[in-house]
C-alpha cells in the first residue's frame, strides 16, 4: 500500500502542513484533538492530598499487593479515571511503613505490602467515608471520558486499516464508520 493512498485519504502522516489535501490533516488531526481532550484538567481532575494514602489503605484492606498491583487496582476501581503514578504511590507506601500501618515482605524480587493491625484499624475507621475514587467529581469524570476514549480507540482502528488495509478494506471501513455516525445521531434523535 503506498503512502500517497493513505496520505490522500487521511491527511499527511507528518501532521505538518496539509499540502493542499482536503480535510487539512484528516484522521491524524482528529486523533491529536482527541488526545488533547484527555490531557485537559477537566477530563482528569487532580486528586486531593490524602487520596493516595486513603486509596492504598482501602485496597490493601482487601488483600496484600505489590506496588504496581496497588496502582492498577486503584485505576480499576476508579473506572479508569485515576491511575496514581509510581512517584506518588511508592513514597506513600514508605510513609505508611514508617507509621507502622503496613509491612513489606520481599519475595521473588517484589515487595508485597500488607496492613498491620494498626493499618487495619485505620482502614476500618475510614470505611464510613467514601473512597477517593467514589467522589462525585470522579464519577462525572469517568462518565465524561468513556465516550471520547471509545472514539479514540475507533480512530486508532481506522488509522490501522488506513495504513495496512487494501483499497477494498478501506472502503469497507468507511462504510462501517458512516453507519456508526448515523447510529450515533439516531441516539440523539430518540426521546
Amino acid at each position: 500500500m503506498s503512502d500517497s493512498f493513505t496520505g490522500e485519504w487521511f491527511g499527511p502522516r507528518d501532521r505538518g502542513q496539509d499540502q493542499g489535501r482536503p480535510g487539512g490533516g484528516g484522521l491524524w488531526e482528529a486523533m491529536d484533538q482527541l488526545r488533547d481532550m484527555f490531557e485537559q484538567k477537566v477530563m482528569s481532575p487532580r486528586v486531593g492530598r490524602g487520596d493516595v494514602r486513603a486509596s492504598i489503605l482501602a485496597v490493601l484492606a482487601d488483600r496484600p499487593m505489590h506496588g504496581y498491583q496497588i496502582i492498577y487496582e486503584i485505576e480499576a476501581r476508579s473506572g479508569g479515571t485515576w491511575k496514581p503514578s509510581p512517584g506518588s504511590v511508592y513514597p506513600t507506601l514508605q510513609l505508611l511503613a514508617d507509621e507502622g500501618l503496613i509491612t513489606a515482605e520481599e519475595a521473588g524480587g517484589k515487595k508485597t505490602y500488607s496492613l498491620t493491625e494498626a493499618g487495619r484499624a485505620e482502614a476500618a475507621a475510614s470505611e464510613d467515608r467514601s473512597a477517593p475514587w467514589e467522589s462525585a467529581g470522579r464519577k462525572d469524570a469517568a462518565r465524561a471520558t468513556v465516550l471520547p476514549k471509545a472514539g479514540a480507540k475507533l480512530a486508532q482502528a481506522a488509522a490501522q486499516v488506513a495504513t495496512s488495509g487494501s483499497p477494498e478494506q478501506v472502503q469497507q471501513a468507511v462504510e462501517v464508520l458512516d453507519e456508526a455516525r448515523r447510529k450515533l445521531y439516531s441516539i440523539l434523535a430518540q426521546d
